[in-house]
């Protein structure tokens, strides 16, 4: 039960042993690992932040986040594949004041006039979770974001099922160690490319990670890139500067970069709008989208991740759009969206603001940015609105409603870190993929799931961000 659970877990003398045992085991498996860059040393190897024991989580919810993930596949296809549906909803209002996102849209616009290149659409995404909790005790599962860019953590929550068991059977919790659920998502997401590799047709070409000039997280990408060598598949990794300096197309579109050919460009870098650092970064992602390869994600995916997209998906009437006679498709995903309002200019927008401005402890202001640490809570969601609320700037904006999770009691391993017993709170993803060949989709799956734990005291920011970390869901 739960409350054996943290029983278990305030037993301060032997949790403070098994923090050792774990770090060594972290360390001495060489799992978990990933280059933290730092002032004095260009690279240091160190485990990657975990908590020591597995957070429970209702089986329900836990089910019903892998259950609906393959609808989420399905919706964020159909929504890539409708550009009268991207338009309205980007044009009129974010492109006008987020530069960042009318640079994306002017290449998708670019692509749609040019004609796709690829029917071959290949896509990973993972869909975030909180356990809101209700007035009569219970969790409802509610959707954070579905990232449908550079979805990371799947190699590295690969391994974590290992650890947390481990950890386990040295603290004598045999029973507990058993009901950690096996977790593969780097095989699934590999699979995937693998698919889309395959259906590209040469054996020649090569799957090339488009990756940052420092990547802290190597090693997520590292699990990835193994499963596909172990199909004998080849990989590269380059950066913008290198199809800068070494892409070309040649006249059937075909990609090549430093002599390769590229069947498949999987975006790990690029969501950020620092990622592209001059003209010839925007030069080669355009060069890349008007290729013959596979494109994970291609242009029009990336902007379906967009916030904005997330928030009109929940206006009455737009999924049955979507699915267009299926009411049980359409009543599971919208069973998990949270309060999503608008921030156009116009009376609804203006009713959004002044119910934020009255009660901004309810809500989270959310820009269309990734990578964790960019939404505004709290007294600075008033400072932010009150700045913006009579000009077009709010439209960067939207609101939602902010999810309140029972906190759990866990320690927390972090490098240079001391270890002591935190309130924690958890977020849950579950990992999507897919591959699509003209109008038949060859491959539907949620391929693994994503807890990662946070202090209580923090109200944003993920892994990447140095806030969360790496944990295991004890289905209760």
């Amino acid at each position: 039960s739960q409350d054996l659970w943290i029983l278990v877990m305030m037993n301060t003398a032997l949790i403070k042993d098994l923090a050792d045992v774990a770090k060594d085991a972290a360390l001495l498996q060489g799992v978990l690992m990933r280059i933290q860059e730092t002032p004095n040393s260009s690279e240091l190897v160190t485990y990657a932040p975990l908590t020591l024991f597995p957070t429970p989580v209702p089986k329900a919810v836990f089910h019903q986040a892998i259950e609906v993930q393959t609808h989420y596949n399905i919706l964020v296809d159909k929504i890539s594949q409708d550009p009268d549906f991207l338009k309205p909803q980007l044009l009129s209002c974010t492109i006008e004041v987020d530069d960042f996102i009318a640079r994306l849209f002017k290449i998708h616009q670019q692509i749609l006039k040019e004609g796709r290149s690829q029917s071959i659409i290949l896509g990973l995404n993972r869909s975030d979770y909180m356990l809101d909790l209700r007035e009569d005790g219970t969790s409802s599962l509610k959707q954070i974001e579905i990232n449908t860019f550079a979805a990371s953590f799947g190699g590295l929550s690969s391994r974590m099922a290992d650890v947390h068991r481990h950890i386990l059977n040295v603290a004598g919790r045999l029973e507990e160690s058993q009901r950690i659920l096996n977790n593969n998502p780097a095989a699934g997401l590999a699979a995937a490319i693998a698919k889309a590799w395959e259906l590209y047709g040469s054996e020649r070409a090569v799957i090339m990670f488009l990756v940052e000039e420092s990547q802290r997280n190597i090693f997520d990408h590292r699990y990835i890139e193994n499963e596909l060598w172990k199909r004998n598949i080849p990989t590269i990794r380059k950066r913008f500067d290198d199809v800068c300096k070494t892409g070309s197309l040649d006249q059937d579109k075909r990609l090549f970069v430093d002599g390769c050919e590229v069947a498949v460009v999987y975006y790990r870098n690029g969501y950020m709008p620092q990622n592209y650092v001059s003209e010839q970064s925007w030069d080669a992602r355009l060069l890349m989208e008007r290729s013959l390869a596979v494109k994970c994600p291609d242009i029009s995916t990336h902007l379906v991740g967009t916030k904005k997209v997330q928030q009109v998906l929940a206006k009455p009437g737009v999924l049955e759009k979507f699915f267009p006679e299926q009411p049980e498709v359409v009543e599971q995903i919208r069973a998990t969206f949270a309060g999503l309002y608008t921030l156009d200019m116009g009376p609804e927008g203006d009713r959004t603001v002044a119910m934020a401005l009255a009660a901004p402890d309810r809500f989270v202001l959310k820009p269309q940015r990734e990578g964790g640490g960019n939404n505004i809570y709290g007294s600075e969601i008033c400072q932010v609105l009150e700045r913006v609320k009579d000009s077009k700037e709010r439209m960067a904006y939207i609101l939602m409603d902010k999810i309140h999770p029972t906190p759990v009691l866990n320690y927390l391993l972090r490098r240079d870190a001391p270890l002591k017993l935190t309130n924690c709170l958890s977020e849950l993803g579950a990992f999507g993929a897919y591959v699509r060949q003209g109008k038949d989709m060859v491959l539907n799956k949620c391929v693994g799931h994503l807890l990662r734990t946070k202090s209580a005291e923090h109200s944003d920011g993920g892994i990447a961000a140095g806030v969360a970390l790496l944990d295991n869901p004890l289905l209760v």
